[in-house]
């Protein structure tokens, strides 16, 4: 965010995630010797991977825009509020959760305001924009649970990046002026982002989430706080306070609690 601007942080990050997945989508195709499973699935994968990519740019673009006006602590924390609007938003759509699962995720919230949370719990402009980044993200985990039970989850996500990079690619040429220069002095986190973050991520949890409960998905996704600590401690010479260590733990029970076992 030094460099270049939200929108063009979130295009080009998208694109490099969707061109990574090209040559993955080949070689799957070649291995497994598979066309589209059926005619149900074929119509169904443009329109998932173009409501995963509106979803997933919205919130990428929020969160972005959020962390210029907050800290890092209170945009951790307020973006994996998801673990409790997912299950609220579930029930909707006819997704019942067992009380571990209820457990769990009161656990996680817990988990994840001693780790996060060392400032004021006063809200401002950058809060709002993350919690509305919170609330997307909800959806696109949502979207998610519904499409990839029809669907090549490699090829969704890959629809969904370019989605996701052309939506935001509008907006980027509207509002900001994108310049190589910066484009390439922040050319290592974009690499990361689009790689990484995006191609591998973003497309493991696809097809992670397959026949799984979106609110125990949830849960594992806001493990991402807990990695970020640790990997700090570990690569940084960073050192865990008291209540990171009890945040951690309790997060970790929270997962462990979601996936036992129980009468529906």
């Amino acid at each position: 965010m030094d460099y270049v601007g939200p929108f063009t942080f979130t295009c080009v990050r998208s694109v490099i995630g969707g061109l990574v997945l090209l040559p993955c989508i080949s070689l799957l195709s070649r291995l497994n010797g598979q066309t589209e499973k059926n005619s149900a699935g074929s119509k169904k994968l443009i329109p998932g991977g173009i409501c995963c990519g509106l979803a997933l740019c919205l919130a990428s673009c929020f969160q972005q825009f959020g962390i210029l006006y907050t800290s890092v602590g209170k945009a951790g924390f307020l973006t994996a509020f998801y673990i409790i609007i997912v299950p609220v938003l579930g029930l909707f759509f006819g997704r019942k959760c067992g009380p571990f699962v209820w457990v769990g995720v009161l656990l996680a919230l817990a988990g994840l305001y001693f780790l996060c949370m060392t400032e004021s719990l006063r809200l401002g402009t950058g809060d709002i924009l993350v919690f509305i980044c919170a609330c997307l993200f909800s959806i696109h985990i949502l979207v998610i649970d519904y499409f990839t039970p029809y669907v090549d989850g490699v090829k969704m996500s890959c629809i969904q990046f370019f989605v996701c990079g052309a939506v935001s690619g509008i907006a980027m040429l509207i509002f900001e002026k994108p310049e190589l220069p910066q484009l390439f002095a922040a050319w290592k986190p974009i690499l990361y982002a689009g790689v990484l973050s995006s191609g591998a991520g973003y497309t493991l949890q696809i097809v992670g989430q397959k026949d799984m409960n979106p609110t125990v998905a949830s849960l594992i996704l806001s493990l991402e706080s807990v990695v970020s600590v640790l990997a700090g401690m570990l690569l940084l010479n960073q050192h865990l306070t008291s209540r990171e260590i009890l945040g951690c733990i309790l997060m970790s029970a929270a997962i462990i609690l979601a996936q036992l076992p129980q009468k529906e």
